[in-house]
C-alpha cells in the first residue's frame, strides 16, 4: 500500500514555484504589448497611406487650392503635417479644442493671407469677397481720419500774449522787432576778407625778414620788450 501511494505521488507533476509563475505572467504581458504595438504600427501605416492618396489627389486637381481634413488627434495631425511637408505643400492646424482641431493644407502658389488665417483661427469660413469689402471699408476709414486730422486747425487753450502781457506789454515786442538793427561793432566782414590770402612762401619770407630786422636792430627788440612790460 505504501509503495502504491509513493508511486502515485512520484508520478504527479510538482506544483509550479512562485518564480515560474511570475515568468509566465511577464511573458504573456510582453506578448500582448508586442501585439498591440504591431496593431498600432499597422494602423498608422494604413492611415498614412490614406493621407498620401488624399494629398496626391488634391495636388493633381488643378481646380482646388486648399483642402480641409476632418478633426483628428495630435498623432494623426503629426502624420498629416509630415506627408504634406514631403509633398511640398503648406499646412496649418486650426481649432481651439484639442479634439476638434483639424489640418488644412494649401498649395504654395496659393498661400493664405494673414486675414484668411485669422478667420480660420476664429472658427469662421473664409469669404474672399467679404474680406475685400471689409478691407476697402477700413482703407476708406483710415483715409477719412487722416484727412480730418490734416484739415483740423489746432487752437491753443490760451493766448500767450495775454499771459505775458505784464512782461512784454502790448506793443513792445513788435516795436523791438521793427527797430532792431545790426551791431556794427561786430562788423559785416565778408568771409573772403577774413581769409589769409598770402601763400606759404610769402608768410615764410615775412617771418625771416622780421627775424633779420631784430638781429640788425637790437633797439627795436628792447623797445618791444619794454612795451610788453608796461602792458
Amino acid at each position: 500500500m505504501a509503495d502504491l501511494l509513493g508511486s502515485i505521488l512520484s508520478s504527479m507533476e510538482k506544483p509550479p514555484t512562485i518564480g515560474e509563475e511570475e515568468k509566465k505572467k511577464a511573458k504573456k504581458q510582453r506578448e500582448q504589448l508586442e501585439k498591440l504595438q504591431a496593431q498600432e504600427k499597422a494602423a498608422k501605416s494604413k492611415f498614412r497611406k490614406r493621407i498620401v492618396d488624399e494629398v496626391n489627389k488634391f495636388i493633381n486637381d488643378s481646380s482646388r487650392t486648399r483642402h480641409k481634413f476632418e478633426a483628428m488627434d495630435k498623432m494623426a495631425r503629426t502624420i498629416v503635417h509630415d506627408v504634406v511637408e514631403v509633398a511640398g505643400l503648406t499646412s496649418f492646424s486650426f481649432g481651439e479644442d484639442e479634439n476638434d482641431r483639424y489640418v488644412m493644407l494649401f498649395k504654395k502658389e496659393f498661400a493664405p493671407s494673414d486675414e484668411e488665417l485669422e478667420a480660420y483661427r476664429r472658427g469662421e469660413e473664409w469669404d474672399p469677397n467679404k474680406a475685400e469689402e471689409i478691407k476697402r471699408l477700413k482703407e476708406a476709414q483710415v483715409e477719412e481720419a487722416s484727412s480730418s486730422q490734416v484739415s483740423q486747425k489746432v487752437v491753443p487753450m490760451s493766448n500767450y500774449k495775454d499771459k505775458y502781457k505784464h512782461l512784454i506789454g502790448d506793443t513792445s515786442a513788435k516795436a523791438a522787432a521793427q527797430i532792431t538793427t545790426a551791431n556794427k561793432a561786430y562788423g559785416f566782414v565778408p568771409s573772403e576778407n577774413k581769409r589769409d590770402q598770402r601763400s606759404i612762401e610769402e608768410v615764410q619770407n615775412q617771418i625771416r625778414a622780421k627775424k633779420r630786422q631784430k638781429t640788425d636792430d637790437p633797439t627795436a627788440e628792447a623797445t618791444q620788450s619794454s612795451s610788453n612790460e608796461e602792458q
